[in-house]
């Protein structure tokens, strides 16, 4: 195994920040695999660039991301730049022979994420997307309940997705209200309960969606209001495996909801539910109980639902979003290594795609529409 592991990072905002963290963490907190060597770092200009390279701990900085791809101490490239750019920057990245982490959605149009998973074919390298809720270890020990049969057969999944960072009708326009970053809350954050009913059920089959703009247009800094381009709530109907029905809610202008990821997990023998914003526990419900004693239980998530442990040594104290970056980021070292990984990669990630873009044609259809 390699002892050290050169890294590119392509954008330094929130997600950049978080791969920064991640990488500076990996090794403190799993101890194993290839150190990182934060090599190069590239923004909109080579002034943000230096800044950030200097906040962020790499060694040299670019105003031009091909030259980072370009540089042949760079082993491994962090893609964490707006969607519309993942594609161009991802291929670029696999065609120089690098390892990509890229940041979801995989791409705003199908055929780009379709080429982006044709270049990771073709490289040979590994190329993960950002689906970092996967990693939580609860989520983990909810695949572990559904394996052992504790709550039966499942028959029903219900998902919801709500933030509140779109709800004030008077917020400027910005990027993400432009039809260029895509459909709106669909495949901008739509793809993250997506990417769990992947790793606990598999693939959705079909759908039938609608979707809405809470808000026609939005103030800009120029002063005329602009024309709402994307849709920030959705309503889905799905079924996913061959006889499990659901339904998934998204809303980017929902008061209140900070990150709020709702699964409901109904069986023949009991239900799961559990709350992104209350992570670190899961409610369990099962129907063997005495009925003197029925009622959902709370699980507390701790050192043994694992990699819990490589974080703290006691229950209860909770683990954080930047931590299941942590997490993903040693996912990904060990598919570099060539050991079993838990990643969603851009075949998977494609799939992932698949549905999304299935969605929106059902939208404008009107109707139920085969994913794939």
């Amino acid at each position: 195994m390699q002892s050290a592991i050169g890294v590119g990072l392509i954008g330094t905002g929130y997600m950049g920040k978080c791969h920064a963290l991640a990488w500076n963490g990996v090794k403190a907190v799993f101890g194993d695999g290839p150190r990182p060597v934060l090599v190069h770092l590239a923004e909109v200009n080579e002034e943000l660039a230096r800044q950030k390279a200097d906040e962020f701990g790499f060694a040299k900085a670019t105003g031009d991301w091909r030259d980072l791809i370009a540089d042949p101490d760079v082993d491994v490239v962090s893609v964490t730049t707006p969607n519309a750019y993942h594609a161009e920057m991802a291929i670029a990245a696999l065609e120089a022979g690098k390892h990509v982490w890229c940041e979801k959605p995989m791409a705003v149009a199908l055929a780009d994420a379709e080429r982006m998973a044709a270049a990771a074919g073709a490289s040979g390298k590994v190329a993960v997307l950002g689906y970092n809720y996967i990693q939580n270890p609860l989520i983990r020990q909810i695949g572990t309940i559904l394996a052992d049969g504790t709550i039966g057969t499942v028959n029903h999944v219900r998902l919801e997705m709500d933030e509140d960072f779109m709800a004030d009708p008077e917020a400027l326009f910005y990027w993400k209200s432009e039809a260029s970053s895509g459909y709106g809350a669909l495949d901008d954050f739509g793809v993250h309960p997506l990417s769990l009913l992947q790793v606990l059920f598999g693939p959705v089959t079909r759908v039938f969606a609608h979707l809405s703009k809470p808000y026609a247009d939005r103030p800009t800094r120029e002063g005329p209001r602009r024309a709402v381009e994307t849709f920030d709530t959705a309503s889905v109907l799905f079924e996913v495996g061959s006889d499990i029905s659901g339904v998934m809610a998204l809303n980017r202008s929902a008061w209140g909801r900070k990150g709020r990821i709702v699964l409901q997990i109904f069986g023949s023998k009991g239900s799961i539910v559990y709350d992104q914003e209350r992570m670190n526990e899961l409610q369990l419900y099962t129907a063997s109980d005495r009925s003197t004693e029925q009622g959902f239980r709370t699980i507390l998530a701790g050192p043994q639902h694992r990699p819990y442990d490589r974080f703290i040594p006691a229950p209860g104290h909770g683990l954080g979003f930047n931590d299941l970056k942590i997490i993903e980021c040693h996912e990904l070292l060990n598919a570099i290594s060539g050991a079993s990984a838990r990643v969603i990669d851009f075949s998977t990630g494609l799939i992932v795609e698949q549905a999304v873009h299935a969605m929106f044609e059902s939208h404008r259809r009107g109707g139920w529409v085969i994913c794939g």
